[in-house]
């Protein structure tokens, strides 16, 4: 745990651009030799929709509460990457769920879910150029 708040430490200082993860395409994850992916995957918007869609995903927005509030995806719960609370309330979380995570260009989404993955999360993937690129494409938000 103390690894994961190091992690949450230096990588999640704020989201910035990731300018080359905007138009990104689902790639395959990597695997341990117990199988677990190790490797996050990165969906553009329309495969992050499908993946969102299926039957017991959860639709994580890691941005702070007053991001959340200003627009969010509709269904989608709030754990702040950045909040001291968040490896707790990552713990608390079932393991084997299918997680989608974004926040606002994909940066903080891509620090919790390899935080995810490390933790023992099997099932994660994140939305490229986060919730930027969701609003670009014409697909709507809710508050």
């Amino acid at each position: 745990m103390a690894a994961a708040l190091a992690v949450l430490a230096l990588g999640a200082t704020g989201c910035q651009s990731d300018d080359g993860d905007a138009q990104a395409t689902p790639t395959t994850p990597a695997a341990s030799s117990a199988g677990v992916a190790t490797t996050l995957r990165h969906l553009d918007t329309k495969a992050f929709a499908e993946a969102a869609r299926q039957q017991g995903a959860v639709l994580l927005d890691v941005r702070t509460p007053a991001e959340f509030a200003a627009g969010h995806l509709a269904g989608a719960k709030n754990l702040d990457v950045q909040a001291t609370t968040f490896a707790t309330q990552l713990a608390a979380l079932d393991k084997t769920a299918s997680y989608v995570v974004y926040c606002r260009t994909g940066h903080r989404s891509t620090v919790a879910g390899q935080q995810m993955l490390a933790a023992g999360f099997t099932k994660v993937v994140d939305l490229a150029g986060g919730i930027t690129a969701w609003t670009a494409a014409g697909n709507p938000v809710t508050t």
